[in-house]
């Protein structure tokens, strides 16, 4: 699956652009974990992301994220020898999520079923 389709794409550079991080297009996920990302804008580069992320500690926090490493989590955790080790990493896009809005997760400890 396509974690950033080229629709969902438009919408982070159009909020990137217009300096709206009120509306989150992307959530991504650790299917394997029990981490979320709400993403929200993507900076021109392509790979700086802005959004909400859970990473599975009791907060919830706002801020700058990189997809290029993201996916070299998925990258590595993904190899055999680390499957093998009991560790997995499968970042995922949530292909039912309607889309949100920041301030319904503020004051919020985890992302868990958003």
């Amino acid at each position: 699956m396509k974690l950033i389709t080229a629709a969902i794409l438009k919408r982070l550079q159009k909020n990137f652009e217009t300096h709206n991080n009120e509306d989150i297009p992307l959530k991504l996920f650790n299917a394997s974990g029990g981490q979320t990302w709400l993403i929200t804008q993507i900076e021109p580069d392509g790979d700086i992301m802005w959004g909400l992320a859970d990473l599975g500690f009791g907060i919830v926090e706002y801020g700058p994220i990189s997809l290029n490493e993201l996916l070299e989590c998925k990258r590595t955790m993904g190899s055999q020898f680390m499957r093998t080790m009991g560790f997995q990493f499968m970042l995922e896009r949530d292909k039912f999520w309607k889309g949100g809005k920041v301030s319904t997760f503020v004051g919020r400890n985890n992302l868990a079923g958003c």
